[in-house]
């Protein structure tokens, strides 16, 4: 199964019905695969780049098809985490912050570089990769926005890692941490890891095997 079929069936079960799928390389061949979404139920729409503009810069040219809505979940779609949108997006509404953090605690953080809190779950820091072998919360690649935060993205390209969530610390970033299956396929070793695991994340992104973690 494609990695963003698995995304895509997740979003379906807890009853999403509209996606706006942020594409660049291999545009086309995702198109073609996902045409306008009716065959897995829901509704897809594209945002193509013509060149790369990272993980905010995205987000922004996305901008015209978020005309309607006051908060939007975004999603990487290079990594799988099991979770509750609704519970997410009530916990994001509660909090009243700009933007909601899914985080989830791994053995070894220093790949990814990890979250710091504060008291009532506020992110207050990012720490870098880094080569020491360490356990910690880590930024598990599924958020809760609220609109206002294409107002912080420039026009071009730009990281929401990088250039992003640092400067909205102060308006408010909360983690909402998460305890089932994730997977990240960015190195050659996740992505064999995620096709022997087919199975196993096909159920977890199923109603019926949801949060049993």
């Amino acid at each position: 199964m494609p990695f963003l079929e698995l995304l895509v069936l997740q979003l379906r079960s807890q009853g999403i019905r509209r996606v706006v799928m942020c594409t660049g390389h291999l545009a086309d061949q995702i198109e073609e695969e996902f045409g306008d979404g009716r065959k897995w139920g829901v509704a897809i729409e594209y945002s193509v780049e013509t060149h790369a503009l990272g993980t905010a810069g995205a987000v922004k040219l996305a901008e015209r098809h978020l005309e309607r809505t006051s908060d939007f979940l975004v999603m990487n779609g290079d990594s799988f985490l099991e979770i509750d949108f609704p519970e997410f997006v009530r916990f994001h509404r509660a909090h009243g912050g700009l933007i909601s953090m899914a985080v989830r605690k791994v053995a070894d953080a220093a790949r990814y570089g990890s979250v710091q809190l504060g008291a009532q779950n506020r992110v207050v820091g990012f720490s870098e990769k880094s080569s020491d072998s360490a356990p910690g919360l880590i930024n598990g690649g599924v958020y809760v926005f609220n609109r206002a935060i294409l107002e912080s993205i420039p026009q071009g390209a730009a990281s929401l890692e990088r250039d992003i969530f640092p400067i909205s610390l102060e308006s408010g970033v909360y983690a909402f941490e998460q305890h089932g299956m994730f997977i990240d396929i960015g190195t050659p070793e996740d992505y064999a890891r995620a096709q022997a695991l087919a199975e196993s994340l096909r159920q977890a992104a199923s109603p019926q095997a949801r949060f049993s973690s």
